[in-house]
């Protein structure tokens, strides 16, 4: 599952509605759309606004791998 599958299905999880999260996270509506929809790059900017946006974590939809 792609990042942004994750966030889409974490927005929709908890009844959030798309455009609400891009006005808080800053993003354009058009522009969050496509992100959301696979048509535009999810770059790290933007799901780092994206989570301050949701409060979260962006490890909760990314895999962080630890090298001891």
């Amino acid at each position: 599952m792609y990042v942004y599958e994750k966030v889409r299905a974490y927005i929709d999880e908890h009844g959030y509605k798309q455009v609400t999260i891009a006005q808080r996270a800053g993003i354009p509506k058009n522009t969050f759309n496509a992100i959301m929809n696979g048509k535009r790059t999810l770059y790290a900017d933007d799901l780092r606004a994206i989570c301050l946006a949701l409060n979260v974590s962006p490890e909760l939809f990314i895999e962080v791998r630890r090298v001891c």
